[in-house]
């Protein structure tokens, strides 16, 4: 059924569910594990959320894997919140992670062809460009063993060899998209274009080959860069390398797998804008900069504040800074800036920026904080995260870029501080 020689020696841990596709997986990997140096193992993962029908199920592996001496390891969903589709495959990614970390060389799931030519049904319907439509690939540690196999050939090596299994009921029903492509989409299909199956999974085949050569393309030209700041796109007027780019930037590197058509376009046409013009899509925000796009994750306004006076540690809502009274070798694009403490009044806090803020310049020359910065051409997506040291609207230090003229360091200074953090003058 399947060719595991590319698999010969390896340490490889199978994910069964109890279904068919997987539990045929496991039977034929454990049946030829000896003959291709194969060391295998299993997980399970327990949802929890067809309540005793999903424990009877993880039970029904623990029998059939005790039965033939294959080590299990078994994960249960104890985290709280809304049970989405997307969350149980994200928890399901970190059992797999925990599988390699406990010594697996690969984790293999029953992923076929049949999900194979969905999953490219799906999103082509869903207005994919190519690079959406390479279907189910492989990554460095995970694994599809049966994807070159129907759903027809599995259920032919389920009855040929009695692999028992066990049917989620979920499955039958149309109340997810995928179940309507399984039931009623791909079963047309078939009878209208017979082997239409392997000639989809053929074109995905295909896809990734031509998705290979673009993203050599990209690493090449350096058109994608990922930084603590964001994920920059390089300017790039060729739209069909920027179009891949930018989808490999919102779904590899943002984790936004329901991106559009349009949200490409988008992206693409904001390169031809003014700097500093924004496009705001799936809670992220791209800006247009020279030469350049970034793209970042919104983060909620924060009007949190600290007293100055007792702040400690390295972390305030999320910006990280220090404040020492002796200075510490700054790290690569970090900046220290030393002021006067005894010109910081006790009633000052630590805080971000606010609607009114005013800035007196080291040596002269008051301007509102937001134009401070535009003089300072610190990106408009900084500005929210850059820390201060407030007294009211007043601002006396700009956390990595300057301290106010009013909290200088003279003669007469007799205790220094030092804020230590990014410098976001050097960020372009």
């Amino acid at each position: 059924m399947v060719n595991l020689a590319q698999y010969a020696h390896l340490k490889i841990c199978v994910a069964v569910s109890g279904g068919r596709d997987s539990m045929a997986l496991l039977h034929y990997m454990h049946a030829h594990a000896d003959e291709y140096g194969i060391t295998l193992s299993a997980l399970n993962c327990d949802h929890k959320i067809r309540g005793k029908a999903s424990a009877d199920d993880s039970a029904f592996v623990g029998k059939f894997c005790a039965a033939l001496e294959i080590p299990l390891m078994f994960f249960e969903w104890e985290c709280g919140g809304i049970k989405t589709e997307e969350s149980a495959r994200q928890w399901r990614l970190s059992c797999y992670a925990k599988a390699i970390e406990s010594g697996a060389d690969r984790v293999a799931t029953a992923h076929h062809a049949n999900d194979n030519a969905e999953t490219v049904i799906f999103n082509l319907a869903r207005g994919s460009a190519l690079s959406g439509l390479t279907g189910i690939t492989d990554s460095s540690t995970l694994i599809r063993p049966l994807i070159n196999c129907t759903r027809a050939q599995i259920n032919e090596y389920v009855v040929q060899n009695g692999v028992p299994y066990v049917d989620d009921g979920t499955n039958f029903t149309d109340n997810y998209t995928r179940n309507k492509i399984r039931h009623n989409v791909l079963p047309q299909l078939e009878n209208a274009v017979p082997s239409a199956v392997k000639s989809i999974c053929r074109f995905a085949g295909l896809a990734a080959d031509d998705e290979k050569y673009f993203d050599r393309l990209i690493a090449e030209r350096r058109l994608l860069k990922v930084t603590p700041y964001g994920i920059e796109l390089a300017y790039c007027e060729e739209k069909v390398i920027f179009r891949r780019a930018a989808a490999k930037a919102v779904r590899e590197q943002l984790g936004k797998k329901d991106y559009t058509h349009s949200h490409i376009e988008n992206l693409y046409a904001l390169q031809f804008s003014r700097n500093g013009k924004k496009f705001g899509f799936l809670n992220l925000t791209a800006y247009k900069e020279e030469g350049k796009i970034v793209i970042t994750a919104d983060k909620p306004y924060c009007d949190k504040e600290c007293a100055f006076c007792s702040f400690e540690g390295e972390n305030f809502a999320g910006s990280k800074f220090i404040i020492k009274t002796d200075r510490l070798p700054s790290g690569v694009g970090e900046k220290a800036l030393a002021f006067d403490k005894a010109k910081i009044p006790p009633d000052a806090v630590i805080r971000f920026m606010r609607r009114g803020d005013e800035f007196t310049k080291f040596g002269g020359g008051t301007k509102k904080l937001g134009d401070y910065f535009t003089d300072k051409k610190i990106p408009a997506r900084l500005r929210g995260s850059v820390p201060l040291i407030a007294d009211g609207s007043k601002i006396l230090v700009v956390g990595g870029v300057e301290i106010s003229d009013g909290v200088k360091i003279t003669e007469r200074t007799e205790k220094i501080n030092y804020l230590i953090c990014a410098d976001y003058s050097a960020i372009k």
